[in-house]
C-alpha cells in the first residue's frame, strides 16, 4: 500500500450524501499538486494529511491517488492555515482577512483564535461584531467536526452532519445515541436506512421494537410520499419485511402494537398512519358541515343573473357554461372540472362578478404561488396562495387559521384544485366557517397532487358534492395545436404532429436519447430564441418524464447550464453544482423562508466568506445557508409533475421508450397544457403513442372518497365530540 503526505490545497469536488472528494493536495518540496479521490468528508483546505492507499490512471483526469485510509492533523505553516482560514470553513473569514490574520500572527493562529481570540481585534478591519461572530462560529465547526466524527465512526454520511447539529446543538452525540432511529423523523433527508446503520453500530439489535416500530414508520410514510394516504395490510407487511428483514410476524405483531397505541388505525384491512386517517375524517366532516349550513348570501334569481352578467362581460354562455354559472350560484359546495379552452375562466370571471354584487367578503386562492399569480391576472383580484390564505404561523409550522379562527369569507373559490393534497385541503376546510360557499376550479384528467391522496377525483367519485363537467371547446380555443392537440391526447387519440413552422403546437423525431437530448439543447438555446424570441431562462422550460437518464431533467439540467450559464467559479454542495444566474427550484416546503415546493428562482450571488447563497423567488430575496442547498436543485429541466399548476409561453418535452414506465396519458396531457404559447415534443411518435394509448391511472390508495360517503350517512349538524377533536 502506497502512502503520500501533504496539505489540501483545494477541495475539488464533495459528495455531502456518502462523503466522496476528490481534493488536491500539496507535497512538501514538491511543485505540482496530486489529485486526492476517496471517501474523506471532514477534509478542508489548509489541513495535513497522511493519506493511504493506491495510485490509479483515470480514462479522463489521469493520474490520482485512491485514499482507502486517512488521518488529518491541524494545519501547522502559515501556508496552511491561511488556506484552511480562507476556505469558507468559518463565516465572514475570506482570503483578505485570512492573509491579515495569518501575516499577523503566524503558525500560532489557530492557537490564538482558540485560547485568545479577543487578540484578533489587533487587526485592522476586525471590529468587535465580526471578532464576535468569528469565535462563535469557530466553535461551532469545533462541535460539528466533533459530530462529523462521531457520525463517520458509525458508517453515516457526514453531508448532515451540519443539519444534525443545527436540530440538536451540543446534545447531538447523546440525542444520535439515545435514539438513533429519531433522525429520520427529524433530519430532512436522513431516511430509516441511514438511521438503522447508526442504531446497529451503537449496539440496537435487529429484533428490537424500537427497530421494527421505526422501520413501519418509515415504509408507510414513504408510502405517503408516493401518493397513498392508506394500504392494504396484507401488501404493505411483506413491503416492511424488504426494509426491516426480519420475520413477518414480528412485523404484524408490532404493527397491532402500535395500532393498540392509536399510532397507527387498521380498519377494512387497509393501514394509516394516525394522522392521514384524522386527515380524512376531518374532511369529510368539515364538507358535511359546510354542504348542511345554510349560506350567508341570499338567495337570487340564477338564470336572470346569469343572462345579467353575459351583458356585462359581453359573452355569450354555453349551456354547459351557464349551468356551471347556476349551479355554483346554488350549491354550497361546488366543483366545475374542465380541460383547457372549455371556459373554465370565463365561468370564474363571471360567478366572481355575481357574487360580487351580494357580497365583498370573497376570496381566491391556489396551492402554488405561480398558480396564484395566474389567477390573480385572470380575474384581476387578489388570489392568494393557499398557505398565505391560512397564515402560516412560522413557530409552530401551523396556520394561524383553522377552527377557532376562521376566515371571514362568503365566497372560497380554489383554482387549481387536482394540485391540493389531503394534508392541505384539511387544514383549508377546518378554516372556512360555516356561512361560506366553496368553489372547486381544476383539471381531474390531469396529474394528481405532489403530495398524498388523490382529493379533486374523491371528492368527484363521492357523489356528495355537486360538479359540472365542462367538454366543449370554444371557438377562440379551436384556433390553438395546443388545446386541440391536448384534448386528443386525453380522449386517447394521436395528437396532429404534422404542423408547420409557425403553428404552437410541434413535434422533431429523434431516435435515441443522446439525439434528443442534442434537439432540445439546441432548441433551449438558439431555435426558438430566434424564432420566437423568448429568453431561455424565462420563458422557455424543459419538462421530463424522469429524473435520471440522458434526458432526465438531472443530467439536461447539467447540460443546459453549461451552455446557458457557464462559470469558471462554480459551487460544489449537497451533489450539485451552482452558478451565479442559475435558474433554480426549491423541492421541499421551507416555512421559515416562506418558500414553498417547486417555486422557482435565480441564484443573485454566493459569498463563499459567509457561506450564503441569495435566492430571487418572484416577489421576494432569499438566503440559504450552504448546509441548507439539499433543498435546491437546477431548474432548466424539471418533472412533469414538479411544474404541475405552472404555465410558461414555451414547454419542451423528450419523449422516448426509455421513459416506458412513465408514459401515462395524463403525463403527456399534463405537460402539453402547460404551454401558453408554444409547446415542442423531441422523440419518437411511438413514444408518444404508448403515451396516448396508456389510459391507467397509477393507483393511489386512499380512504377519503369512503370517508365522505361514510359521513353523509350519519352526519348531524353539531360540534364534534372530544374524541374526535382529540383525532384531528
Amino acid at each position: 500500500m502506497d502512502e503520500l503526505t501533504g496539505y489540501i490545497e483545494a477541495i475539488v469536488y464533495t459528495q455531502p450524501e456518502n462523503g466522496f472528494t476528490v481534493a488536491r493536495l500539496k507535497e512538501s518540496k514538491k511543485k505540482d499538486y496530486t489529485v486526492i479521490v476517496g471517501y474523506l468528508p471532514t477534509l478542508q483546505p489548509g489541513e495535513t494529511v497522511f493519506c493511504k492507499g493506491s495510485w490509479k490512471n483515470h480514462p479522463t483526469h489521469g493520474k490520482q491517488f485512491e485514499v482507502s485510509d486517512y488521518t488529518v492533523e491541524s494545519p501547522s505553516d502559515v501556508i496552511g492555515i491561511q488556506k484552511y482560514l480562507e476556505s469558507g470553513l468559518v463565516k465572514g473569514i475570506g482570503p483578505v482577512y485570512a492573509k491579515k490574520i495569518v501575516d499577523r500572527f503566524g503558525v500560532d493562529t489557530l492557537n490564538v483564535i482558540d485560547n485568545t481570540p479577543h487578540r484578533l481585534l489587533e487587526i485592522e478591519g476586525l471590529g468587535r461584531k465580526k471578532v464576535e461572530k468569528l469565535k462563535e462560529c469557530w466553535q461551532q465547526q469545533r462541535a460539528i467536526r466533533e459530530v462529523m466524527v462521531f457520525l463517520r465512526a458509525h458508517g453515516v454520511s457526514p453531508g448532515y452532519a451540519q443539519k444534525i447539529y443545527k436540530a440538536y446543538g451540543d446534545a447531538s452525540i447523546e440525542k444520535v445515541k439515545e435514539n438513533p432511529y429519531q433522525l429520520a423523523r427529524d433530519i430532512f433527508g436522513v431516511g430509516f436506512k441511514m438511521a438503522d446503520a447508526v442504531a446497529l453500530k451503537i449496539g440496537f439489535a435487529l429484533h428490537s421494537p424500537e427497530r421494527i416500530t421505526a422501520g413501519i414508520e418509515f415504509v408507510l410514510w414513504e408510502l405517503t410520499n408516493d401518493g397513498h394516504t392508506c394500504y392494504p395490510f396484507k401488501d404493505f407487511v411483506p413491503l416492511a419485511k424488504g426494509i426491516l428483514e426480519v420475520e413477518e410476524t414480528l412485523i404484524e405483531t408490532q404493527t397491532f402494537k402500535m395500532v393498540e397505541k392509536q399510532l397507527l388505525i387498521h380498519k377494512e384491512g387497509f393501514i394509516w398512519l394516525k394522522p392521514y386517517f384524522a386527515f380524512e375524517q376531518g374532511i369529510s366532516r368539515d364538507l358535511m358541515r359546510l354542504i348542511k349550513s345554510p349560506q350567508a348570501i341570499r338567495p337570487i334569481d340564477t338564470e336572470k343573473a346569469a343572462s345579467w352578467v353575459q351583458g356585462q362581460l359581453s359573452i355569450q354562455f354555453a349551456e354547459q357554461q351557464k349551468e356551471a354559472v347556476i349551479k355554483a350560484l346554488t350549491d354550497k359546495v361546488h366543483i366545475i372540472t374542465g380541460g383547457p379552452g372549455t371556459g373554465k375562466s370565463t365561468i370564474t370571471n363571471a360567478i366572481l362578478t355575481i357574487t360580487s354584487k351580494l357580497t365583498d367578503k370573497i376570496f381566491l386562492a391556489a396551492p402554488t404561488g405561480r398558480a396564484a399569480k395566474r389567477l390573480t391576472q385572470i380575474t384581476r383580484k387578489k388570489a392568494f396562495t393557499i398557505h398565505a390564505l391560512l397564515e402560516m404561523d412560522f413557530a409552530s409550522g401551523g396556520f394561524k387559521k383553522g377552527r377557532d379562527n376562521q376566515l371571514d369569507c362568503d365566497l372560497l373559490v380554489i383554482d387549481e384544485a387536482s394540485m391540493i393534497d389531503t394534508p392541505l385541503l384539511f387544514h383549508l376546510l377546518r378554516a372556512i366557517p360555516s356561512r361560506a360557499r366553496l368553489l372547486f376550479v381544476g383539471d381531474i384528467d390531469q396529474l394528481p397532487s405532489v403530495g398524498a391522496g388523490t382529493v379533486l377525483r374523491d371528492l368527484i367519485t363521492s357523489d356528495a358534492i355537486g360538479v359540472t363537467r365542462l367538454t366543449e371547446i370554444f371557438r377562440q380555443a379551436k384556433g390553438s395545436k395546443i388545446i386541440t392537440n391536448a384534448h386528443r391526447i386525453n380522449h386517447g387519440e394521436f395528437p396532429e404532429v404534422e404542423t408547420h413552422e409557425r403553428s404552437d403546437f410541434h413535434f422533431i423525431e429523434a431516435e435515441t436519447p443522446e439525439a434528443i437530448q442534442q434537439v432540445i439543447l439546441q432548441l433551449v438555446s438558439k431555435d426558438i430564441p430566434r424564432l420566437w424570441h423568448f429568453d431561455p431562462f424565462d420563458s422557455i422550460q424543459v419538462l421530463s418524464p424522469m429524473k435520471r437518464g440522458v434526458i432526465g431533467a438531472e443530467m439536461l439540467n447539467d447540460a443546459l447550464q453549461t451552455l446557458l450559464n457557464p462559470s469558471d467559479k462554480p459551487l460544489f454542495r449537497s451533489g450539485g453544482r451552482f452558478h451565479v444566474n442559475d435558474k433554480v427550484m426549491q423541492i421541499r416546503n421551507n416555512y421559515d423562508k416562506k418558500v414553498y415546493n417547486g417555486d422557482i428562482g435565480r441564484i443573485i450571488d454566493i459569498d463563499s466568506a459567509e457561506q450564503t447563497m441569495n435566492i430571487a423567488f418572484d416577489d421576494k430575496l432569499v438566503s440559504y445557508e450552504f448546509a441548507e442547498l439539499d433543498e435546491i436543485v437546477l431548474a432548466y429541466a424539471t418533472s412533469v409533475h414538479k411544474y404541475q399548476g405552472s404555465e410558461c409561453p414555451c414547454i419542451v418535452m423528450p419523449i422516448h421508450t426509455s421513459h416506458f414506465k412513465l408514459l401515462h396519458r395524463n403525463l403527456l396531457y399534463t405537460a402539453v397544457t402547460r404551454g401558453k404559447r408554444q409547446v415542442y415534443l423531441v422523440g419518437t411518435k411511438k413514444a408518444i403513442g404508448i403515451a396516448v394509448g396508456n389510459d391507467q391511472v397509477q393507483k393511489r390508495y386512499t380512504g377519503l372518497e369512503g370517508a365522505i360517503k361514510e359521513m353523509a350517512k350519519t352526519f348531524k349538524l353539531e360540534e364534534p365530540t372530544h374524541h374526535q377533536m382529540e383525532l384531528i
